[in-house]
């Protein structure tokens, strides 16, 4: 995420913009949920022909920008709040029991050294374990800051960045976009936060991987695969061209810039959650659980400042 801010969006106040903002969609608002009637038909063909009647929903627990870092606040960004943020997530998981809880990146902030920032991760990480036995991990920019990414991921014990795994018929892949245009990964301060790219070797790993699998698929990322701006994957239209081409993605799922948004594109939701990191208090908080039916409908439970949506596919 970029420096700093003094803003953040209000879920409701978000939510009822994106009512307004999706054109050629039937949309309602019900009970602050915005509820999606998905135009594809191929979608639901999709999860008809893949997932089984029988099976049960897949819930997934997302939390995302948490920002951990024993420092004085600045901005709007509350890093040592996040300990008590996250408590309150992982109690709303024990009540939920998710399958598997994502975090969406940046789980950490800068230190000014290795030893540092490894302490805050063994910090936060020590909490984020004791919710859920099953985790993944989505490498953020400020994960990488300081460390490089092989320390963040044995920081955590994830083997890699970026991969795919299945869940009741369900494929789900997680991506890294932390890297700079000219390929070199980020780590030790050797990137702009802003220069974020899918590199070569991983957008022809997507590639093959969509094309291995018939499965409807939920991809997870950091930066933005849906906007132009600093906040978005400089080559994300050669990633959403990959996507889209596989005819198999349903939706993404992605962090970094802090606040609710959802978007559309080529018949692949795009939503933005919520960062945990932003605002004071528990009122200030933000979290979220997915179930996925089996005939294809997606819905997010948002909790405090995370909106909540339905997508009948």
């Amino acid at each position: 995420m970029n420096p700093a801010s003094s803003s953040f969006v209000e879920s409701g106040d978000q939510t009822s913009q994106l009512a307004h903002q999706l054109v050629g969609r039937r949309t309602l608002l019900k009970n602050g949920t915005l509820v999606l009637a998905a135009s594809a038909l191929t979608n639901r063909r999709l999860f008809a022909e893949e997932v089984k009647s029988d099976e049960k929903a897949v819930r997934v627990g997302l939390i995302t920008d948490l920002h951990y870092a024993d420092k004085s606040p600045a901005g709007s960004r509350h890093y040592r709040e996040t300990l008590g943020k996250l408590e309150a997530a992982g109690q709303q998981f024990s009540t939920d029991q998710p399958d598997f809880v994502v975090e969406l990146g940046d789980l950490i902030d800068a230190a000014d050294s290795v030893d540092v920032e490894q302490g805050y991760l063994k910090t936060i990480n020590k909490q984020f374990s004791s919710i859920c036995d099953e985790r993944h991990y989505v490498l953020g920019n400020h994960c990488v800051d300081t460390l490089t990414k092989d320390e963040f991921l044995g920081g955590v014990e994830q083997e890699r960045s970026y991969y795919s795994f299945d869940r009741q018929g369900i494929h789900f892949i997680v991506l890294d976009a932390c890297f700079r245009e000219d390929g070199k990964s980020y780590g030790r301060r050797n990137f702009h936060w802003t220069d974020a790219n899918i590199s070569a070797e991983e957008l022809e790993w997507l590639r093959g991987d969509l094309k291995a699998s018939s499965k409807p698929t939920v991809v997870f990322a950091h930066q933005r695969l849906d906007v132009s701006n600093h906040h978005g994957v400089k080559n994300n239209a050669d990633v959403r061209r990959v996507l889209e081409d596989s005819g198999s993605v349903v939706a993404v799922f992605q962090g970094h810039s802090h606040q609710n948004d959802l978007s559309e594109i080529g018949g692949i939701h795009y939503c933005t959650m919520a960062a945990m990191v932003e605002g004071s208090g528990p009122e200030s908080n933000g979290y979220s659980v997915m179930d996925i039916q089996p005939d294809g409908t997606i819905e997010i439970k948002g909790f405090v400042r995370q909106a909540s949506y339905r997508w009948d596919v």
